[in-house]
């Protein structure tokens, strides 16, 4: 069969024309019609010879990334009022449908008048870019950006939440969609992949039959959130026969159960017998499975089109060699410059981190400015076009990087497109969509090896590029894009420049699991422990997110826990210090102390509260960081309830210094609340590991289950002015950490012991119900309720004044740490873990470490009794300090070996 010509205008004429494949639209399904979002090429593939060639999607023509942004955001929108709709929202989703009509009829206006229609630039000169665009052109673009950007900015209004939800991408076309979709819903976001797993245990795999690559896999870092979602959006960017998405969810709902799948596509042309396959299985597994898509409708598929698609494509003229010659090729490499970058393959959250992107742009910007100042460059100049060219999988940063250039390039005609592992026949026709390509080699690290790679439409004389930014998948070496037969010759090749872009990479951290095949998580949390069966407080107190293990036997001498601690050997969340009912002599002095600083602690305690209430719009959720931050929280929740009325939710979960916070508590938090409600307590502060710890924590829980919790820290006191929200930054004795258990709730230390706690286990502690004759705990609380009335006034009073916003707050000048960095150096330790100031971190080590000196303010001596009496027991060395930040600080013994003594010669006595 030989070639025909058309000059049809649909970039699928061609093919329609000349081997009878034809696509139609089905009226009253979709918000756009079929022909606007695609148009016809032939694979070089013996199982499918098609191929739909997206408008939108960018994977194969060079598109506006606002053109891109905004389809991936109206399909976000379908979505949403798929699922308001069925859950019983119907005013919202019908509030949804004019947002919808309105945003589809802009992008169908847009799509159905260029510019260049399909990629092509329609220059006079494609050399020159002034001769390309005189002030009529000029104008036209401009006014097309405008509407480009006014609908963008339509859309971002619509971004939401969908609680319980998580978004799969399809690679490779459906990777940078998928994100999209993402982002809008506010989802966890993770797609599959062709790539190698990095080390991760694949959480499932599934085949795309038709593909020039089908083998699929998902790489979880965190299998929590694909483990407990309740509903599942899958996105790709077409839907032929819905094969693929059907061995997607068998093999999901066998790994866990979800009650409910949304698919979702650019293009829908299942036949009512696919569709039939897909509610069969919805019933066979029991779940909800809807599918939307921005148009549906139908293909006519020849029963000879594969041998007539192979002998047209073996009659096509060999495609001419740009008469440009060859671009220069400069590197600009952003190792150090940026921020390791996580590939969403492993999860990720859905609404990324604006200040990535930009941060990018910002150095492109700057370097194509440079570049237009050499006359061989035209660079960022009026009228220049530029293509942002991705590569396969990696699609949704440099989508955000082209928007942002073309922000700060707005005379510069910026496209975006990705290179593909799919070969696909080129020819220069207006009515057939593949009008040029590229090959080249590739040693990606993919299950099936090496192999060519292919980028389109922009070597074409009508699709020509000034430059061409190259953004290869982050991590990938230099010498793999640069050498001879790889994609920096081949694209320089079109006589474009080219500015490769080099990305630092993060590397995966998986959460640990017990071996790479065990049974799934399970879909349901634990239940919280409860008093009295686990600890002394009151039910109604506090709801304890751990493991009880009062079976276990953890409990270990101190001076063979500070030699396991610092050799390395064992991180002191493995075992527990030995817990003793205290002295008549050291109960004396904590009630002295107590009565002495109850009032104190009252006002503290209701200055804080109204912070958080302020802070987080009188409804937050306390988490209180067990166990010293637990007393606090009961009190922060019995003086909401006292002089507010409100009725504050109140968890304890586990944070251990090295390993943050338990992220099976956080993804409990998440499934109840909404995590901007949570509002995290602890104490005090000593040097601010706790709030560098916190932050770090919830910071990889969002890149790992998606959810973004605030790293707000509340503390009753913090004398190391590391954190903003605070009761008092006075250095004064809470009596709470003058007593282990047995001040607060019987309860121990938290523990992480892989021994002990699995996989989806929370962190554990122990309930020590025999020292209950010595149990203060509810009394030290009741001593500070009593003041509640004397203090509520004033408390009050102040809290009137307060911002509502953390940025009016106080600064956190991280004064603390400073000193005691001074401290260490001072005393030749060298090591701040050994240093812990402020009197709630003294006592902590005259208790629970093997303690070298304590510091002491002179002046503070007054109210450090129960310290100096411990100090004595302890046979401690006690240094006065004049100006020292806190009232006292304690050393711990930093080379300390079995059977170390005191300062005083005397060994280790236990109070």
């Amino acid at each position: 069969m030989k070639a025909v010509r058309t000059d049809a205008p649909w970039s699928g004429n061609y093919v329609r024309d000349t081997l009878g494949v034809d696509v139609a639209s089905t009226p009253g399904h979709g918000v756009l019609p079929v022909e606007a979002l695609v148009g016809l090429a032939l694979r070089r593939n013996p199982k499918r010879a098609h191929l739909l060639v997206s408008r939108v999607l960018a994977k194969h023509v060079p598109t506006e990334p606002g053109i891109t942004t905004s389809a991936g955001w109206l399909l976000a929108l379908l979505i949403r009022r798929e699922h308001e709709g069925s859950a019983g929202h119907a005013a919202s989703a019908g509030l949804l449908t004019a947002v919808i009509d309105e945003a589809a009829d802009r992008l169908g206006q847009l799509l159905a008048v260029g510019p260049g229609r399909d990629g092509d630039a329609s220059p006079a000169d494609p050399a020159d870019p002034q001769a390309r665009e005189g002030p009529a052109k000029r104008d036209e673009r401009q006014a097309r950006a405008s509407a480009v950007t006014d609908l963008c900015a339509l859309l971002a209004g619509q971004q939401t939440e969908l609680p319980g939800a998580v978004t799969i991408g399809y690679a490779e076309t459906a990777t940078g969609l998928g994100q999209l979709v993402a982002g809008q819903l506010g989802t966890y976001y993770i797609h599959s992949t062709r790539q190698g797993s990095g080390g991760v245990a694949p959480y499932g795999a599934f085949e795309e039959m038709h593909s020039h690559a089908t083998s699929h896999q998902l790489l979880p870092t965190s299998r929590a959130a694909l483990d407990r979602a309740e509903t599942v959006v899958l996105v790709d960017d077409e839907l032929s026969t819905g094969a693929t998405i059907i061995n997607t969810i068998r093999e999901l709902h066998n790994t866990a159960p979800h009650r409910r799948y949304i698919i979702a596509s650019l293009v829908d042309l299942r036949s009512d017998a696919d569709r039939n396959q897909l509610d069969a299985l919805a019933l066979e597994i029991d779940a909800r499975i809807s599918a939307v898509a921005l148009a549906q409708g139908s293909i006519q598929l020849p029963a000879t089109l594969a041998a007539d698609a192979a002998e047209l494509i073996g009659s096509l003229p060999r495609p001419h060699p740009s008469v440009r010659g060859r671009g220069q090729v400069r590197l600009l490499d952003l190792a150090g410059v940026v921020p390791p970058i996580r590939s969403a393959r492993f999860g990720v959250a859905g609404r990324a981190d604006p200040r990535q992107a930009a941060e990018i742009a910002d150095a492109l910007a700057a370097t194509l400015s440079a570049s237009s100042g050499d006359s061989r460059h035209t660079g960022a100049t009026a009228g220049a076009r530029v293509l942002v060219l991705a590569t396969e999988e990696f699609m949704a940063l440099p989508l955000a990087v082209a928007a942002r250039l073309q922000e700060l390039c707005p005379d510069t005609d910026i496209r975006y497109s990705t290179s593909t592992r799919s070969p696909i026949a080129a020819l220069d026709e207006p009515g057939y969509a593949i009008r040029s390509g590229i090959a080249f080699d590739s040693d990606d690290d993919a299950p099936d090896g090496p192999g060519p790679r292919f980028a389109y439409n922009f070597a074409h004389p009508g699709g020509l590029f000034d430059t061409v930014v190259i953004m290869a998948e982050p991590g990938t070496p230099e010498s793999q894009l640069l050498a001879t037969g790889r994609i920096a010759e081949a694209v320089a090749g079109s006589g474009a420049d080219v500015q490769l872009v080099l990305l630092p990479c993060q590397a995966p951290r998986q959460a640990p699991r017990r071996a790479p095949r065990q049974a799934p998580l399970p879909t349901r949390f634990p239940a919280p422990l409860l008093g009295p069966d686990f600890g002394s407080y009151a039910p109604d107190d506090v709801q304890w997110l751990l493991k009880d293990l009062s079976f276990a036997q953890l409990e270990a001498p101190r001076a063979e826990r500070e030699a396991a601690i610092q050799s390395g050997k064992a991180s002191y969340a493995e075992s527990l210090p030995q817990e003793f009912e205290p002295s008549p002599e050291y109960g004396a002095l904590f009630q002295a102390a107590l009565g002495s600083s109850a009032a104190r602690i009252a006002h503290a305690v209701g200055t804080l509260t109204e912070q958080v209430l302020k802070l987080r719009g009188n409804a937050p959720v306390l988490v209180s960081l067990a166990r010293a931050g637990t007393p606090v929280g009961i009190l922060m929740k019995r003086w909401a309830l006292e002089v507010h009325g409100l009725d504050l939710p109140h968890y304890a979960i586990s944070i251990v210094r090295g390993l943050g916070i338990d992220q099976t508590a956080l993804g409990y938090l998440a499934a109840h609340h909404r995590p901007e409600d949570i509002m995290f307590v602890d104490g005090w502060t000593g040097k601010g590991a706790i709030a560098r710890e916190l932050a770090a924590a919830v910071e990889l829980f969002q890149k790992t289950d998606g959810p973004a919790f605030r790293p707000d820290l509340a503390v009753l006191a913090d004398p190391g002015h590391c954190v903003r929200i605070f009761g008092t930054r006075e250095d004064y004795l809470v009596p709470s950490a003058c007593l282990n258990s047995t001040v607060s709730g019987l309860v121990s230390r938290t523990v992480f012991n892989k021994a002990l706690i699995g996989p989806g286990d929370f962190h554990g502690a122990k309930f020590y119900s025999e020292l209950a004759g010595s149990d203060v705990s509810n009394g030290f609380l009741d001593a500070v309720a009593a003041h509640f009335p004397g203090v509520r006034d004033e408390v009050t009073a102040a809290a009137a004044h307060a911002p509502a916003d953390i940025g009016g707050l106080p600064e956190a000048d991280w004064s603390g740490w400073a000193a005691v960095e001074d401290i260490s150096r001072s005393f030749g330790i060298n090591n701040v873990n050994l240093v812990k100031p402020g009197v709630g971190e003294t006592t902590r080590v005259l208790l629970r470490r093997v303690p070298w000196k304590v510091l002491v303010r002179p002046e503070a001596v007054p109210e450090l009794a129960h310290v100096l009496h411990l100090a004595d027991q302890r046979g401690v060395e006690v240094l006065e300090v004049p100006g020292l930040a806190y009232s006292c600080v304690g050393l711990i013994h930093p080379l300390h070996t079995p059977g170390a003594t005191g300062a005083d010669g005397r060994s280790v006595v236990d109070v």
